[in-house]
């Protein structure tokens, strides 16, 4: 597999870098007129491809492209997969009450919801749930379908894809986790899940190999 390829923000990035690290995540946006949030996947990749160093409240510097290649080809190399773990998946008919008990009990940040033959219908946070808790309303009344996240405002991926680019999604629209699923004629079917801390588990593996 050949080098990563930057980008043409991305080069534009490390050159800011270059001439003027260590420079903060905010000083970069500004002298590319852009926010902070739209770098920040960008930010992402260059460090964990080895392009930049960041220090917290320091920020940013060049590291040259020491193990760049042969730990970029790993890092692609990554697929969901291998990583993913097991959803949790509840109908659309259960109630805002039993989705609160579920999502404590099974302890994760995150439930999927699917019909009866396990396709995506929708996504259902703590924070989705935890705003629609807030009044006097009868959680008992109130099902999740109501409340839930619908296509195509859904976030997912598949099992063969690279966990730079799952990583990348998490980062973009700052979620915690994602659904994977396989498409079929009758939908997306749920096979797994893709959190945050699927994707750090990956990347320590990766660095114990390369010895970091």
């Amino acid at each position: 597999m050949s080098p990563i390829e930057l980008n043409k923000r991305q080069d534009a990035i490390l050159q800011i870098v270059k001439e003027n690290g260590p420079i903060t995540g905010e000083q970069i946006a500004e002298r590319l007129h852009l926010t902070r949030a739209t770098l920040r996947p960008d930010l992402a990749i260059l460090t964990m491809a080895g392009f930049l160093d960041a220090r917290p409240r320091v920020g940013y510097f060049y590291a040259g492209k020491k193990n760049t290649v042969s730990l970029t080809e790993s890092m692609m190399n990554l697929k969901v997969k291998d990583f993913q773990s097991m959803p949790v998946i509840v109908s659309e008919n259960m109630t805002v009450y039993d989705a609160i008990l579920h999502i404590f009990l099974e302890d994760v940040g995150t439930l999927f919801v699917a019909d009866k033959d396990n396709h995506l219908q929708g996504v259902l946070s703590r924070k989705d749930l935890l705003r629609t808790s807030i009044g006097s309303q009868d959680l008992n009344k109130i099902p999740v379908n109501i409340i839930m996240t619908r296509m195509p405002n859904i976030s997912y991926c598949s099992k063969k894809d690279s966990l730079i680019l799952a990583a990348n999604k998490l980062i973009e629209h700052e979620i915690d986790s994602l659904p994977v699923v396989e498409e079929t004629e009758e939908g997306l079917e749920i096979v797994g899940r893709l959190t945050k801390t699927n994707i750090t588990k990956a990347f320590i593996s990766l660095a114990e190999t390369h010895d970091l």
